[in-house]
């Protein structure tokens, strides 16, 4: 068996860059990367999400991503998983991997609140006129301070670099 590698949770509220550092990330990355787009994860419930509290759902998908995530971690892959998981979810993820002694980085991607709006409402997919309803999601990321990257000038490559190097580093490793 492959040695194990690190889940790199990339998180932040929407608009943060996410998945465009990701990309970037990918490609600063050495050796085997499996990447794993969190948003993708809504599209598996098809039936009955009315029917369940939103917020049962955002922590039924939060673990399933985790648990999709560390076959890849087990086998040698670095796993670079993209969705906004905040802080008040990790002591959840740092259970799960623990049983697996996983290594586990958290990164928060956290530009102003006023960048994410703009960001959200020029999203390819899934346009977000009304930053209203993330705007409590956007706050809870303050709990990260320590794990977190604020920075509104900065362009994607340039973030990518500077959180390769931080993980190279240990800088946000949190088990």
């Amino acid at each position: 068996m492959a040695a194990k590698k690190p889940i790199i949770i990339l998180s932040g509220p929407v608009g943060a860059g996410k998945s465009t550092v990701a990309k970037d990330l990918i490609s600063y990355s050495q050796g085997a990367v499996a990447y794993i787009e969190g948003d993708t994860f809504w599209s598996f419930i098809t039936k009955g999400a009315t029917d369940r509290n939103r917020h049962q759902n955002f922590k039924m998908i939060m673990i399933s991503m985790v648990a999709a995530a560390m076959p890849y971690a087990l086998n040698g892959y670095e796993v670079i998983l993209d969705f906004s998981i905040p802080p008040w979810f990790m002591e959840n993820i740092k259970k799960v991997v623990r049983l697996k002694e996983i290594p586990l980085d958290y990164i928060v991607l956290c530009p102003s609140e006023a960048v994410c709006i703009a960001r959200a409402a020029q999203r390819a997919a899934g346009t977000i006129d009304d930053y209203t309803p993330y705007h409590d999601l956007y706050l809870s990321f303050d709990e990260a301070k320590a794990n977190m990257i604020s920075d509104d000038t900065s362009g994607s490559p340039e973030t990518a670099k500077r959180i390769r190097k931080g993980i190279d580093a240990g800088q946000f490793r949190i088990c």
